[in-house]
């Protein structure tokens, strides 16, 4: 059995989007005593933990993934003795508290920062990415922003220039130094004394950059494992060009991770999720990041949060991911804040959207491994047109229109149908507008609904927790053609057999002959028929069994 300091492994774990959640002070703006407001909302769901995206102090040119301030709540989200109620409430609810930490860079308006650049001799001159430019002025080296053009600003007062992976105004910190390593576990375990449950560590591989500042080279595109482009960014942006060789993934990087864990392992039942986003070498890194019970407690890559929806797909990811990693854990996501909403990146034309976020969830929920949701998936939202005029997201507004951004899944909760802003915030103006097509799938439409989105969620929640085959039992994959995918869950008398029919067409499938002693499982929302031969599958339907002996 699973042991409480284990809690991590195969949980639940819901991502609330502060911003977006609930407003309670008017201002447009989601807050942190919105979310304690919804806290009973949360646990209905029947998940274990809630991810928290950033509430710390920042100056929001990227909506808080720019820290100004580790160790503070911005104003605007509440009080450090709001965090204090949310963690004590959340708890007495049993629900576990993760935040975002967000080291491998800050704002350019953090005190660290600020220090740094006043001069080349300073304590802290070292605590970021300087560099010296080229003979002729250039930057130092090729590497690119994720954001759009070249990694590096420069900076007058240094007269160098400083590395930045995302925008000018987040300066990437540097790993190298001891002094900032030790200052950033001490923000960790500023939080740690609070209570805090784990942490979801924003691009884990970036923390460590290649000392040489060798160039990175192209991305081959014939590698045998697959050209990577338009993964880790949209193939509008040149930074799927280059093979990421120097500029992330550094083997120091574990060295400081392994630090890292040493200090949770300080607290009892404590966990790390860390984004890995590393091109074609993400499962590689994977494999060294959680391998050995030392480092991370697990991890996710964006292989679930791209286009392709097909049951080779699914086998092939899973399948990669258990021969490489072998004693590390996975926590599987098919949305969050960065990405498409998966109901409108994965949907064909003419599927019935709801159906669809059904089939999804009860997906995601057979796989072996922990599991993430983003707020309002359970609604079955889908991703929101906005207008580039109420864009906010500078990654967007940068590559529009080719590529839209993030602003289409970061719209606010809908909470009711008739109340201004979906009841999200009584404010004239929210941060960015709330969908019309959304208020139908408000909460209050679908809580007394049989059968809703909402409702599904929570009984294939509650389904997977009364088996304790589909948390935690071991995953192995059967024959079957085309967009079937079917696999057995567990060891011994409580194997759990699955079949889900990816494709929009009836198929029949037979279990092998050794399995066809079967008893249905009533996996809700799904009828297929079974004669105790062959089971017929619709498009998009499930079959779940016990195994009998």
């Amino acid at each position: 059995m699973t042991q409480p300091s284990d809690w991590w492994r195969g949980c639940v774990i819901y991502q609330v989007y502060p911003r977006s959640y609930q407003d309670t002070s008017g201002d447009g703006i989601g807050d942190l005593r919105g979310i304690i407001k919804r806290l009973d909302y949360i646990a209905s769901l029947g998940v274990d933990a809630i991810w928290l995206s950033p509430f710390f102090k920042s100056p929001m040119a990227d909506f808080g993934y720019d820290v100004s301030d580790y160790c503070d709540v911005d104003p605007m989200f509440g009080t450090l003795s709001d965090f204090d109620e949310l963690i004590e409430q959340a708890h007495a609810k049993g629900l576990k508290i993760i935040i975002d930490q967000v080291i491998s860079h800050s704002s350019d308006q953090h005190g660290w920062f600020k220090e740094s650049r006043s001069s080349r001799d300073n304590p802290k001159a070292d605590w970021y990415v300087w560099a010296d430019p080229k003979p002729d002025g250039t930057a130092p080296n090729n590497w690119l922003s994720i954001f759009g053009g070249p990694a590096w600003e420069w900076d007058t007062v240094r007269r160098q220039y400083y590395m930045h992976n995302f925008l000018a105004s987040q300066p990437d910190l540097n790993f190298h130094n001891a002094d900032l390593q030790n200052a950033i576990l001490d923000t960790v375990r500023f939080w740690l004394d609070r209570g805090v449950d784990g942490f979801r560590l924003d691009t884990v591989n970036f923390y460590v950059h290649d000392k040489q500042l060798r160039d990175n080279p192209p991305l081959s595109k014939s590698a045998e494992d697959g050209n990577f482009m338009g993964v880790d960014a949209p193939d509008t942006n040149p930074y799927g060009f280059q093979d990421h060789l120097y500029d992330k993934s550094q083997p120091e990087n574990i060295v400081f991770l392994q630090r890292l864990r040493a200090l949770l392992d300080e607290y009892e039942g404590r966990t790390t999720v860390g984004e890995i986003g590393d091109g074609r070498r993400s499962l590689k890194t994977v494999a060294a990041y959680t391998n050995g019970g030392d480092k991370l407690h697990m991890a996710y890559t964006f292989d679930m949060l791209g286009g392709e929806f097909s049951a080779e797909h699914f086998r092939r990811s899973i399948s990669n991911f258990q021969s490489v990693v072998q004693d590390g854990w996975v926590c599987w996501a098919f949305s969050n804040h960065d990405v498409e909403r998966h109901v409108s990146r994965w949907m064909q034309a003419g599927d019935d959207p709801e159906h669809f976020a059904r089939f999804a969830i009860t997906l995601l929920s057979s796989f072996r491994g922990s599991i993430c949701l983003y707020q309002g998936e359970e609604l079955g939202l889908e991703e929101a047109d906005i207008a580039f005029e109420d864009l906010v997201d500078p990654y967007g507004i940068r590559f529009w229109p080719a590529y839209k951004g993030r602003d289409g899944c970061r719209t606010p909760m809908v909470w009711t149908r008739q109340a201004a802003n979906g009841g999200f915030s009584d404010s004239a103006h929210s941060w960015l507008p709330v969908p019309e097509s959304h208020y139908h799938l408000a909460v209050d439409q679908q809580t007394h609904v049989a059968g809703s989105v909402l409702n599904h969620y929570r009984a294939t929640l509650a389904f997977r927790k009364a088996h304790p085959a589909l948390i935690n039992g071991a995953m192995s994959f059967l024959e079957a053609d085309g967009e079937v995918l079917a696999f057995v869950r567990g060891e011994g008398e409580g194997r759990m057999l699955l079949a889900l029919n990816l494709g929009r067409q009836q198929v029949s499938w037979s279990p092998p002959a050794h399995l066809k002693a079967l008893k249905l499982a009533h996996m809700p929302g799904f009828s297929p028929a079974w004669d105790g031969e062959t089971v017929k599958l619709q498009g998009h339907d499930v079959f779940c069994a016990h195994i009998g002996s």
